[in-house]
């Protein structure tokens, strides 16, 4: 893509009223608009990097044998109700209601699904299956000032599991906690799994992915080599304390929670009469899990950790473009030929060929922006037959000639940002 030609524009001010950096960031550099508190539209360059992490994540639970469904937004008030959960908890705190409160916009999905797999499992034969959707949910959210790690409308993955018994189920679950750290990993985090209350749905712990961050809104006591972590919600352990798992001293950070996965058990199976037949020919609930996480929730945590002064600093995968291609003056020409070269080489490149902007400008802009890689085309560098590189970690530069800009080096060059 050529910037000249991208709509949006980048800002010098901070936006009125943010204050965490995830959403100053991402509205400087044009990712996002505001539209009230807790909505953000996603522009071109926000929603490219949505989609990269959509990809990782449908990538992931395809690999778990997860297989996707796409459900409505508007869920029926009975369903609700034979949960019990119509006028109560989730229900009465964060639900949208509409149509005389007989209809509500999903916050999540467990009473639908279960009903739609209440017609499909018959038998143990139909077991286990594993579905998931990525889908626009609603939360009626009276804090939401953290950009988008706060939202009252977000794209969200979920997941959910149905098995023949709790053996099965826990073995899945696993298989879920080591997707997701894959997850997290490939989009530049480190994910500690940390217990948590199960809350309404099982008195067995529940797992958070927290990432930590000092401007997180949760807390977690954890052990730094990694065999223990508890919310302080639910922790009877303080930072100073031995680790239970290994004797080390516990530690005690603000963190950011990525991703979260439940035990269901048969709570909404018995209500909603989900149901299969034993081998035995004895008639059960199904065992259920669910897995969530908030996709722009994700992009907001990504841009919390890596970030510096001068803007965002994109992990490689999920990066708009993997280069930003800068033309100096009467470099242009060049420019044009190398970034077709390198479009057909396989890479994503975005072009900044404006020609009322100085060096000092685009510069700042690439930094804001924070692809990965930033190659610069000048009089000085075709003198030298060779375009600048830099990484957006790395204050170095480094000159590679344009003879030698074929595939190859490009393969190279992408796998080492």
């Amino acid at each position: 893509m050529k910037q000249s030609q991208l709509f949006t524009k980048t800002f010098k001010e901070k936006p009125a009223g943010e204050e965490s950096v995830n959403a100053i960031l991402l509205q400087r550099a044009g990712f996002i608009y505001k539209e009230m508190a807790g909505v953000y539209s996603f522009l071109p360059l926000g929603l490219r990097t949505l989609n990269k992490i959509t990809s990782i994540i449908r990538e992931e639970m395809n690999s778990i044998g997860g297989q996707e469904v796409h459900l409505s937004v508007l869920q029926p008030r009975e369903l609700w109700q034979k949960t019990g959960r119509w006028d109560k908890g989730i229900g009465k705190e964060v639900i949208y209601k509409c149509e005389n409160d007989s209809i509500g916009l999903g916050p999540t999905h467990e009473e639908m699904l279960t009903d739609i797999i209440s017609r499909y499992i018959q038998s143990e034969d139909d077991l286990p299956a594993y579905v998931y959707q990525i889908q626009t949910k609603f939360r009626k959210e009276a804090r939401a000032k953290s950009g988008l790690l706060r939202g009252r409308e977000f794209p969200m993955k979920d997941l959910y599991s149905f098995h023949k018994d709790e053996a099965d189920f826990k073995k899945y679950y696993e298989k879920v906690k080591a997707a997701y750290l894959k997850i997290f990993s490939r989009c530049g985090l480190k994910a500690i799994v940390t217990e948590a209350s199960g809350g309404d749905f099982t008195k067995e712990f529940s797992h958070e992915f927290q990432v930590l961050s000092k401007d997180g809104e949760d807390t977690i006591i954890f052990c730094p080599s990694g065999d223990f972590s508890q919310n302080v919600e639910i922790t009877k352990y303080k930072s100073g304390d031995k680790c239970p798992a290994c004797g080390a001293v516990l530690e005690k950070e603000s963190s950011i929670e990525a991703g979260n996965i439940f035990p269901l058990g048969d709570k909404f199976s018995k209500a909603l009469g989900a149901l299969f037949t034993t081998s035995q020919g004895e008639r059960r609930p199904i065992v259920m899990g669910c897995y969530g996480i908030g996709i722009s929730r994700l992009m907001g945590a990504i841009v919390e950790i890596h970030h510096d002064k001068h803007g965002i600093i994109w992990p490689k995968e999920t990066a708009p473009f993997a280069a930003h291609l800068i033309a100096l003056h009467k470099a242009e020409r060049e420019t044009e030929k190398i970034y077709q070269k390198l479009r057909v080489g396989g890479m994503e490149v975005l072009l900044d060929d404006r020609q009322d902007k100085s060096a000092g400008e685009k510069f700042a802009e690439a930094d804001l922006i924070g692809i990965p890689l930033r190659l610069v085309i000048s009089e000085n560098t075709l003198k030298q037959k060779s375009v600048e590189l830099k990484r957006r970690n790395q204050e170095k530069t480094q000159l590679i000639k344009i003879a030698q800009l074929d595939e190859k080096i490009i393969k190279q060059v992408v796998r080492a940002v």
